[in-house]
């Protein structure tokens, strides 16, 4: 199924704007995370966001065929495609679900997370009336991040209504670190702290969940006491990290040898020779200094190359960096190609992805808008194609 899906990505990518995604790093990346944790950690890959804008269906099914046992996403609607196109797999719901879904994800087999004693009554009625007599579930606790989970304090209440279901199966607890990045962040222990406080109450209670896990990409990374026998990688599965942190600075050589899967190409629509001493874009808040070459590229933010790049961004043309210049404007973006010998109409541009011996990344264009490269990676829109190699 994977090579048809490929096949049709290939065909049906016609605009001159498109994001390739290789497979093979995918997979390479995915071999590597096994090979660092050893063969007694499960790895739930991370798919939710679409595969962080890479294409969860493909890249699921690439990493399925690599052997991957579980896969983690946000919510129902990002899991019925993945079911409908073949994944076999365990799927967990990372953020639960909404009343009103528990049959469906019922009958797709689908790990709910819970952390509420109405989400249990709910999976328990459908459970009963659907005939399944021990799905499973995973426990989320909130040990200080604030987000989702039961709280320490209202953990034993929950254990309650789980011990009183008998169509429910407690198969795993999880917990997310805020900072699992920065080694010198005392909160980090403190959460480290609460989870094991929180399993000391489930095993009063009379539960062992089987599995455990609460290291995401950082922690896997860096804290190797977060393992336990699960880790919920994301961001390395497509080739990047977070460098961990200490004194407020990065540490270097701390991290693996990943490959970015997730190369953005357009080409270039029109050439405009510019007198010096002309304002360009909107707004004219860049101004040529002498005779200039203005290449003219058919993308812009709707695409979600990121405002924050204008006059500050680049990207590669014929193996050479070529600054973008003006406001990026929503379907169009202008670079300075007065120094490319050859630039013409129709070259192919690179603007993340390597191209000549040289690169830019996702972790250049966040350093430049202020954000971090997950968010540059899914905020690349749907009307830029995938085409899968």
């Amino acid at each position: 199924m994977i090579n048809a899906f490929v096949e049709s990505s290939i065909r049906t990518a016609t605009r001159p704007t498109w994001a390739e995604i290789s497979l093979a790093a995918l997979r390479q990346n995915y071999c590597g995370l096994k090979q660092h944790l050893g063969a007694q950690i499960n790895i739930c890959a991370v798919i939710k966001a679409d595969a962080y804008g890479h294409g969860a269906t493909a890249c699921a099914l690439a990493l399925q065929e690599e052997g991957a046992g579980w896969f983690g996403v946000t919510s129902l609607d990002e899991a019925i495609p993945l079911r409908d196109f073949g994944i076999r797999a365990r799927i967990l719901l990372m953020t639960g679900f909404w009343p009103g879904e528990q049959e469906e994800l019922i009958r797709l087999d689908l790990t709910p997370t819970i952390w509420t004693a109405e989400q249990v009554s709910l999976l328990e009625k459908s459970s009963a009336a659907l005939g399944s007599h021990a799905h499973s579930v995973h426990l989320k606790i909130d040990t200080g991040m604030g987000r989702l989970g039961v709280s320490l304090a209202e953990l034993p209440q929950l254990c309650t209504a789980v011990q009183a279901s008998t169509h429910l199966r407690l198969e795993g607890v999880s917990t997310h670190l805020a900072s699992s990045e920065v080694l010198d962040d005392p909160s980090v222990d403190e959460q480290l702290r609460a989870f094991e406080r929180a399993r000391a109450i489930l095993r009063d209670a009379g539960f062992d969940p089987p599995l455990v896990h609460l290291a995401n990409t950082s922690a896997m990374l860096s804290r190797r006491q977060t393992w336990h026998n699960m880790v919920r990688p994301g961001l390395a599965l497509y080739g990047y990290q977070l460098p961990p942190q200490q004194d407020g600075k990065y540490l270097p050589g701390r991290v693996l040898p990943l490959q970015p899967v997730l190369s953005w190409k357009t080409r270039i629509l029109s050439i405009r020779n510019i007198a010096a001493n002309q304002a360009i874009g909107y707004g004219g808040t860049f101004r040529t200094k002498s005779a200039s070459r203005i290449a003219v590229l058919p993308l812009g933010y709707a695409d979600g190359l990121n405002r924050q790049l204008s006059s500050r961004g680049r990207v590669i043309v014929r193996g050479n960096y070529a600054p973008i210049v003006g406001r990026i404007s929503m379907d169009l973006t202008l670079v300075d190609v007065t120094a490319i010998s050859g630039a013409c109409e129709g070259d192919e541009v690179t603007l993340i992805g390597s191209s000549g011996g040289i690169e830019v990344t996702a972790h250049e264009h966040a350093e430049l808008c202020g954000t971090i490269p997950y968010e540059i990676l899914c905020a690349i829109s749907k009307r830029v194609p995938r085409r899968y190699i």
